[in-house]
């Protein structure tokens, strides 16, 4: 079997999401007209739309021996997640609480718990029983730093592709980015880890050179509706965003480095996996909740066909 595989390390929860026409201030309490309980975490979310968009895809997390274990691991499984690197700790699943508002902003609370329980020993057992299958590792930061920062170099030494999604935003050790091929930072992340206050394509560009600075080798950087920054030591490009009506913008990140992962392990070129990851991230837009708003490959295609037709028609009209 080549290696054309994604290995995501990183968090399971199961989404508690209520949804209302806006978000209640501090001691207000606010009618909601929607709730949803389904799989999520960053990790999780990653892994569905890696193996959504068609990659051989392995989860390493943990989950804990209660009602949500079940949930994680069926809705892992029925979008094509291998859950053989899956651990079952004595503590409860993690959860997320969600509110999302009528404009598809969002806040979120994620309480780890068994995802607290993820350890380097156990993340080494995994890269040693998938390493003939994959190619790119996934990672995000809502289980122990210590153990994502073991996760790239374990990477990096097995020959993985190394993408880490820097949220939610917490400080790491300053050697951890010698072992990152690819960091995918949204605004306020890029803000929170490199301390320059990123609103736009200017200064998402000098954030980017912090992280090549400190050893990354592609920043990319996501400004939602304003599109992305990709920067590297040889070039640096702006790519707009596809136009789309956002309903609830939770997941659109996990999409955007999932579909990523999902193309780099295919071996397609950089801009290639840069556009299907941006389609990926916009269409996650339009869907409420978490996993189930992550698009699979067709969707992908066919908005990637659209722009280019749209493109076409603009280069037509006299």
């Amino acid at each position: 079997m080549p290696r054309t595989g994604v290995l995501v390390v990183g968090s399971i929860t199961a989404d508690v999401t209520a949804f209302s026409r806006r978000l209640p201030q501090p001691g207000e309490t606010v009618l909601g007209d929607d709730v949803t309980l389904v799989l999520g975490g960053k990790g999780a979310n990653q892994a569905v739309a890696a193996a959504r968009a068609g990659a051989p895809t392995w989860m390493v997390g943990c989950v804990g021996q209660d009602l949500f274990r079940d949930l994680a691991l069926e809705g892992l499984r029925a979008h094509g997640v291998q859950t053989s690197e899956i651990r079952t700790v004595p503590d409860r699943t993690g959860v997320a609480h969600i509110r999302v508002d009528a404009s598809g902003e969002n806040d979120i609370v994620i309480t780890p718990l068994a995802n607290a329980a993820l350890t380097p020993d156990m993340v080494d057992a995994s890269i040693a029983k998938t390493r003939n299958h994959t190619r790119v590792m996934l990672l995000q930061l809502e289980v122990p730093a210590e153990v994502t920062r073991h996760a790239a170099q374990a990477g990096t030494d097995a020959g993985y592709t190394v993408v880490l999604d820097p949220a939610p935003a917490q400080p790491l050790p300053d050697d951890i980015w010698a072992h990152v091929d690819i960091v995918t930072p949204n605004e306020s992340e890029a803000t929170a880890l490199t301390g320059i206050t990123v609103d736009g394509p200017h200064t998402a560009e000098q954030a980017a050179h912090w992280f090549l600075d400190r050893g990354v080798r592609h920043a990319l950087i996501t400004l939602g509706a304003a599109g992305a920054i990709s920067v590297t030591p040889h070039a640096v490009r702006h790519h707009p965003a596809f136009p789309v009506t956002p309903v609830d913008t939770t997941a659109a990140g996990d999409a955007f480095t999932g579909a990523l992962g999902a193309a780099l392990a295919a071996d397609l070129d950089t801009d290639t996996a840069l556009q299907r990851a941006m389609a990926a991230g916009a269409l996650a837009t339009t869907r409420p909740g978490a996993s189930p708003s992550l698009p699979d490959l067709a969707a992908v295609h066919a908005l990637l066909a659209t722009a280019d037709s749209a493109a076409d028609l603009e280069e037509a009209a006299p």
